[in-house]
């Protein structure tokens, strides 16, 4: 035998109501089928009462609703004469609601005893019409079975005489048979009800008292998910839970069963299965008896709940004075507020407890009336309510078989800027449950989900500024590698921001890059600094990464409100890094603080391994001692390119067309690119540097840097003469030029240095570079590194590189 539960949502239509006939006739042996009212029929039943308690004839309109509501549905289901006989005794049904209502207008009172009276009136239509849809079935009356006190608004079940007779009103039961859900009574025959939930109650009560084999929920969800599914588009159904696991997670707010229904069917060991009404074919959730299972997720699932207010009582005068919890939980209770979390510290002197932001003020109230004298003698100082507040649990059974939980739990939300204000964890460690705003729900959901793998792929969200050559590069080689990342790395890189100097454009589900700029165009908001910086903070994305791709010198000056934000910054722009010390050193302050990544290891060399080779050494105890590097693949290219044929002038022409070069040359050839460059080394050698502490050896003269672009390059080709004569000279005596930056002894210096044949400088081809670290390890042989170093696409790759860094796969 089985008992089958069908909700609101799954009996709220003719069309969910034909699939519940198919699921019921689709059933082997005997099946007992407990249905919930049609899909918000009940509020509107109470909605009726309350107005009529009012005195307004609003509730007419209400009453009439509620009429034709049931009216289309046996319109839909039926014909002929069964139609009119089922009309008739809805009908009836209908015009008894209609009196009781208009009674409670006349006399202006509601009392509970009747709320519980027209309370199940939309469970008793919907099992009418459900039984005479259900060819073969018989109605069953479940509120002269499931007996209860006479406690109004909140019956307690008497279980001895309820199992009695719901075992003989079955005693020879076969075939199928319909009952409403949620009606119950008492001693005397008047409606109760058996609370909120409480058609999920009446299954469990009668699955136990007949110790049924399995317990059905059919519902609109495929089960219990591992998160809220509208907010971790990620999140998947749990195929199995324990009692406990399903308990707490009913009770931090996943809606799917209520959570007194356990009690009837653990007591019994009856297991549960969570079925989609609108999704037959899905295993759903099976919720049975404890079963740990080493294979099984230390965390099952992730649950919240959003209206929540943190009240909070302190005061030295609570410390060791027994009662005081008991006083203050009575209090609430008198008021009947729950309470839903409760965080204490170990001295006594606060207790934080969470309750419905509804019941704040009157948790306030009844607190301040209890405690009147502890206030009035300061012994109580505070009492203190916070609102705008979520609560969050993880739960799952093999927490308490495992290490490091809460350790790994909080370290990844307070990585993602994420304030906790209150903790609560049981002993038996099914539960860690924590107090966050509401506006970082979303995020911390996301964090966690993530973190504990309920999602098999780590996302990263990116921020793209600048869509030029480097960003452009950027983005197709992220295409290129999306899928294969995602397949083998479990990498999922997405771009939700995308900026240039005119437009931005947002989405928290990913931009496609595909198409990315007719988007743009179209779709974009007036770009700025200020107001990309403003959306990236607002919209709160967990994993969030900044990328840079530009060389402004304003969009560096937001690095620091963005690490604030905890959100990483990878960046091809060398103007933060190599800024006034100060502020290199803060930033990279403020990133370690808020465990977030500042990368910037295409600022030296594109795509070579430079950056992050010398953080290798200083952090393994080594010791820079001195620095030689040919750092700018711009000079390198034009003094590679030098030649009897090709003149100084045409050689800077043609690095910039290469894309070798900044977009004003004259940066290059002032030696500030390379001084840039060697601050940046120098720095992460671990030495203090400014820029005026660097002697710059100029091979242009100074007039060339005045003036306008077309100045420049009128008056270029002078040099042209001057520039081949020096060049045979150096050819007859197997030399060559290099702009070499160098730092020894705490001087720095870059310049034009003629180059012998031998040295590891002389060979250079093209725009490559080459850094020399001399250490106290490499002290012989200093360690090389050598390669292209400059060009859209390699310093694309490197900051795809950092990316993927900032993933710490």
């Amino acid at each position: 035998m089985k008992v089958l539960k069908f909700g609101g949502t799954s009996v709220g239509s003719a069309e969910n109501i034909r699939k519940v006939k198919e699921i019921v006739k689709g059933q082997s042996g005997d099946v007992i089928v407990i249905v919930s009212a049609l899909g918000g029929i009940t509020d509107k039943i109470l909605n009726a009462a309350k107005m009529a308690v009012l005195a307004t004839e609003y509730f007419n309109t209400e009453i009439t609703a509620i009429k034709e509501r049931h009216d289309e549905v046996v319109d839909a289901l039926f014909d002929g004469e069964q139609k009119e006989k089922v009309k008739a005794e809805v009908n009836q049904l209908l015009d008894e609601l209609s009196k009781v209502i208009q009674g409670v207008s006349m006399i202006g009172e509601l009392t509970p005893k009747t709320l519980d009276k027209i309370g199940g009136f939309g469970e008793r239509l919907s099992s009418y019409i459900i039984s005479e849809f259900i060819e073969g079935s018989q109605w069953v009356d479940a509120s002269k079975m499931i007996k209860t006190d006479s406690a109004f608004g909140r019956a307690l079940v008497d279980f001895k005489l309820t199992n009695k007779k719901v075992k003989k009103a079955f005693e020879n039961f076969s075939g199928v048979c319909v009952a409403p859900g949620f009606v119950s009574s008492n001693s005397a025959g008047e409606f109760t009800t058996l609370g909120r939930g409480g058609s999920d109650y009446t299954a469990a009560i009668l699955a136990a008292a007949l110790n049924v084999e399995v317990l059905e929920i059919w519902t609109d969800v495929n089960g219990f998910m591992t998160a809220d599914p509208r907010i971790i588009s990620k999140a998947y159904t749990i195929q199995s839970l324990s009692y406990s696991e399903a308990m707490e997670l009913s009770h931090f707010g996943a809606k799917v069963i209520y959570p007194p229904t356990i009690l009837p069917v653990f007591q019994k060991g009856i297991p549960v299965q969570i079925k989609n009404t609108l999704d037959p074919e899905h295993e759903g959730t099976l919720v049975r008896p404890s079963q740990p299972n080493g294979k099984d997720r230390p965390i099952k699932g992730i649950s919240s709940i959003s209206n929540i207010s943190l009240i909070t009582v302190q005061g030295l005068g609570m410390v060791g004075v027994t009662g005081i919890s008991s006083r203050l939980f009575g209090a609430l209770a008198k008021e009947n507020i729950n309470v839903i979390l409760i965080s204490q510290a170990s001295s006594e002197n606060s207790i934080s407890f969470a309750v419905d932001t509804l019941k704040a003020e009157t948790a306030e109230e009844a607190i301040r009336i209890e405690f009147d004298r502890e206030i009035a003698a300061q012994q109580i100082n505070k009492i203190e309510i916070e609102s705008d507040l979520s609560i969050v649990a993880i739960v799952g059974e093999n927490m308490k078989h495992t290490t490091g939980i809460a350790g790994k739990l909080f370290n990844t939300i307070g990585k993602n800027g994420i304030n906790i204000i209150a903790i609560a964890q049981g002993a038996s460690e099914l539960n860690i449950s924590w107090v966050v705003k509401d506006s970082d729900l979303r995020k911390t959901l996301n964090v966690v989900h993530e973190s504990f793998f309920l999602s098999e792929n780590i996302e990263v969200n990116i921020f793209m500024l600048g869509i030029g050559l480097v960003g452009g590069n950027l983005l197709s080689q992220i295409q290129q590698q999306q899928e294969k990342l995602l397949k083998d790395k479990h990498l999922k890189l997405k771009v939700v921001g995308v900026a240039n100097s005119k437009k931005m454009l947002f989405d928290r589900d990913g931009i496609s890059i595909d198409g990315f700029k007719e988007r743009l165009d179209a779709e974009g908001e007036s770009s700025g600094l200020d107001a990309y910086k403003q959306e990236i903070i607002d919209m709160n994305i967990y994993n969030s990464v900044f990328v840079d791709c530009t060389a402004s010198d304003a969009a560096a000056e937001v690095y620091g409100d963005l690490l604030n934000a905890n959100v990483s910054i990878v960046t091809a722009n060398k103007v933060a890094a190599s800024s006034e010390y100060e502020n290199y050193l803060k930033l990279k302050k403020i990133a370690k603080q808020k465990g977030v990544k500042f990368l910037f290891e295409t600022n030296v060399g594109a795509g070579l391994p430079i950056i992050n080779t010398l953080n290798d050494l200083v952090n393994a105890g080594d010791e820079i001692l001195k620095i030689e590097a040919v750092l700018s693949g711009t000079l390198n290219f034009i003094f590679n390119t030098i030649s009897a044929d090709v003149p100084l002038s045409k050689t800077i022409q043609m690095a910039k067309e290469e894309g070798y070069s900044e977009p004003d040359p004259r940066v290059d050839l002032s030696g500030i690119d390379v001084v840039r460059k060697l601050l940046i080394l120098v720095r992460e050698s671990g030495y203090r540097i400014d820029k005026e502490d660097v002697i710059i050896n100029k091979f242009v003269p100074d007039e060339f840097f005045d003036g306008s672009m077309e100045d420049f390059w009128n008056g270029i080709s002078g040099l042209d003469a001057d520039f081949e004569n020096k060049r045979k000279v150096l050819e007859a005596e197997n030399k060559c030029w290099r702009f070499v930056a160098k730092y020894e002894d705490g001087k720095a210096e870059v310049g034009l240095q003629e180059i012998e044949q031998g040295h590891p400088f002389f060979d250079l081809q093209g725009s490559n570079n080459l850094v020399m670290f001399t250490s106290e390890r490499y002290n012989e042989f200093p360690m090389i590194i050598k390669g292209f170093g400059a060009g859209a696409e390699v310093t694309a790759a490197g900051v795809f590189a950092d990316i993927i860094r900032v993933s710490n796969i």
